[in-house]
């Protein structure tokens, strides 16, 4: 008995990242070896997000609100710097994915299958929709995972809550930190949950179908490491003026990893909240920003618009400027903050882009089927950038805020 507990106690506090690595490796072993059984433990892959999905939308609503109300006068949560941080790395994101997708011109081979999805008529509808979302009923925002919702509510109750009594404060403290302790119990089985993932994923797809959109899949992923690596790392270098990459390694690995496999932003919230506690950053500031970043953050989305309608636009052999170019970059980057509003995420915000340059639905539709078939990898790459960015901005941003204060005092 002593000895099971013993094992028990070592998985529980083992690294989390080692034990997901092997769980990685053994879900491509067991599809390699058995896609019948690799199919059979698809199901845990399912219970996990299901899980992280179910948890994620009570942890936000009452993280914010319990911080809002226990939060101490004059206190600073860098919110400001943070937002500034999401929508220049949104831009950034997309001038890149311009800049690349110029030098490494993309035709395609157009598909269908998309054909009934309903794309959003322009940037209005976008935002539309997401003014829509942070008037949304409490209980629904909660019930179908509103995030827009859900954060105004949470700041709505928090500042209600700001003058109640001391117990009725700690009463919301108890609840968040309980709720907390549920989110940590979760996490420790990802392992198990990505072992299902990967495992049906590779049965699924195995990777032959998007073999040929290598070239495709090289621009998209190469301008996601760019920003990853690269331009990320320079931001938050002339944020918090040291060695960005430790920071951005650590992000990578106990944020982007996770995020790959779920290819959920959401799913991943209380993820990233338990890497930014880890981090000992400040709850006030951490519990607003992870999920708003997961609304807005969309650096990865960004690239997949603007590589996908570039590539639309290449194949059309219609001749672009640098100023229509950067417009497009805008474009992008205002519609990938209303991704999240959107159902079917950034491929259906391709139509919005392609309207730029005249190009028809029906052709944008094709590009966006396309972008389904390479979704398996496209996505899961967009999302584990999205959602490691989320941490290090906050991260960054808190960094500043401490190095400032320090300089003042």
């Amino acid at each position: 008995m002593n000895q099971k507990q013993s094992l028990l106690a070592k998985l529980a506090n083992g690294s989390l990242v080692l034990q997901i690595l092997f769980g990685i490796i053994a879900g491509i072993s067991l599809a390699t070896v058995s896609k019948d059984a690799a199919h059979s433990v698809a199901f845990l892959g399912e219970l996990f997000v299901g899980a992280l999905k179910a948890i994620a939308p009570i942890l936000v609503f009452i993280l914010v609100a319990a911080s809002i109300a226990n939060q101490k006068k004059n206190a600073k949560t860098n919110m400001r710097p943070i937002v500034v941080l999401y929508l220049f790395g949104t831009f950034a994101a997309a001038l890149t994915a311009v800049l690349l997708s110029f030098t490494f011109p993309i035709t395609l081979v157009l598909a269908t299958g998309a054909e009934g999805a309903t794309p959003p008529e322009g940037i209005g509808e976008v935002i539309h929709t997401l003014l829509f979302k942070l008037v949304d009923n409490p209980v629904n925002a909660v019930m179908t995972g509103n995030y827009i919702g859900i954060l105004a509510w949470g700041v709505g109750l928090g500042l209600a809550l700001h003058h109640a009594s001391s117990s009725t404060k700690q009463v919301f403290a108890d609840v968040s930190h309980g709720i907390s302790q549920m989110v940590r119990f979760i996490i420790r089985l990802a392992p198990i949950g990505i072992f299902g993932l990967v495992a049906a994923t590779f049965a699924k797809t195995g990777f032959s179908a998007i073999a040929g959109y290598g070239q495709l899949l090289a621009v998209l992923l190469g301008a996601m490491a760019i920003i990853a690596l690269i331009v990320n790392p320079l931001i938050v270098f002339l944020k918090i003026r040291r060695n960005p990459y430790p920071l951005v390694l650590t992000c990578l690995r106990e944020s982007g990893v996770t995020a790959f496999f779920t290819r959920s932003s959401a799913a991943n919230i209380p993820v990233n909240m338990a890497l930014c506690e880890k981090l000992e950053l400040h709850e006030d500031t951490y519990s607003v920003s992870i999920p708003l970043g997961a609304t807005i953050n969309m650096g990865g989305a960004a690239i997949t618009i603007t590589v996908l309608t570039l590539a639309a636009v290449h194949t059309m052999g219609i001749q672009v400027d640098i100023l229509t170019a950067i417009l497009l970059s805008v474009v992008a980057a205002v519609s990938a903050c209303g991704a999240s509003g959107v159902a079917g995420g950034s491929l259906l915000l391709i139509p919005l882009a392609c309207s730029l340059f005249g190009i028809s639905n029906d052709v944008a539709m094709q590009v966006v089927a396309v972008g389904f078939i390479i979704g398996v990898i496209q996505d899961s790459a967009e999302t584990g950038l999205n959602s490691s960015t989320d941490v290090l901005f906050t991260a960054a941003a808190c960094e500043a805020a401490e190095r400032k204060e320090s300089l003042y005092s």
